[in-house]
């Protein structure tokens, strides 16, 4: 039997990635949507078209959907207060705290943990717990810090039996955005897959309107768009301008952004 891995899978580019990043390395992947009360919950059902798609060119996923909905109401953030607008800028600038889920990783991790632990036992071999977390989200996010997670893995070893069974792997934690693309790149290239087939069934906004579709002007809007053209690269999914138009306003907040923190 293959490798075992559970990981966070959100249906954006990073954990699409990672998911991709395991399949090359023969993973047998336990694959964990959440909804959280995110305002771009479109992004799980898009990862539901993308599992549908790898596991009918023969890939090895469980893919399960879990529903903390409940938690939006206690959880105050841009990303699920109605009250609050998600705010448009480049990904570094102060504004963009507002979409910080307050400790959204440690639940997120916790219930994988949960899982993996269950899976180790009914499969009897260790399990690698693994999430898209990169050093692009630091600045914002403090739980997508290394040290959050080896601090927050010590905690889990100490209250849990088996312990021993699970790591950690977060491939991505040093990478940007466009590395993570190219990482994504090679992965398909390997499994021989389609990437505009798998990468349109991603999102990355959090403010899509009422279709799904972006105006592109969002942190990670901004950040998802520069990653794809300094790959020389078109953004496969649909936004409410013209590409042309869309990177132009990404290049532009990127280059404001620079010149006002020399």
């Amino acid at each position: 039997m293959n490798k075992l891995a559970a990981i966070s899978l959100s249906g954006g580019i990073d954990s699409t990635s990672l998911l991709l990043h395991l399949a090359k390395r023969k993973y047998k992947i336990f694959a964990l949507g959440i909804n959280y009360g995110q305002k771009h919950n479109l992004e799980i059902k898009k990862s539901s078209k993308n599992i549908s798609y790898l596991k009918s060119k023969g890939l090895d996923i469980t893919h399960k959907i879990i529903d903390l909905t409940d938690c939006s109401s206690l959880l105050s953030s841009s990303l699920t207060s109605k009250s609050k607008n998600v705010p448009e800028g480049f990904y570094e600038e102060t504004n963009m705290i507002s979409t910080v889920v307050p400790n959204r990783n440690s639940i997120f991790i916790s219930i994988l943990y949960g899982w993996a632990l269950s899976i180790s036992k009914n499969y009897n071999k260790d399990v690698t717990i693994s999430l898209g977390v990169h050093s692009g989200d630091h600045a914002i996010y403090p739980d997508c810090r290394i040290e959050f997670y080896e601090k927050i893995m010590e905690s889990f070893k100490i209250g849990n039996w088996d312990s021993d069974k699970i790591s950690l792997y977060l491939p991505y934690i040093n990478f940007d955005k466009k590395e993570i693309l190219k990482d994504a790149l090679s992965s398909v290239d390997y499994l021989n897959l389609d990437f505009n087939s798998i990468f349109k069934n991603t999102i990355t906004s959090y403010a899509p309107d009422k279709n799904g579709i972006s105006n592109g002007k969002t942190g990670s809007d901004i950040e998802r768009i520069l990653a794809f053209d300094k790959l020389g690269l078109k953004d496969p999914i649909e936004y409410q301008n013209e590409w042309e138009d869309v990177l132009s306003f990404a290049k532009k907040t990127e280059l404001n952004f620079k010149k006002k923190n020399q």
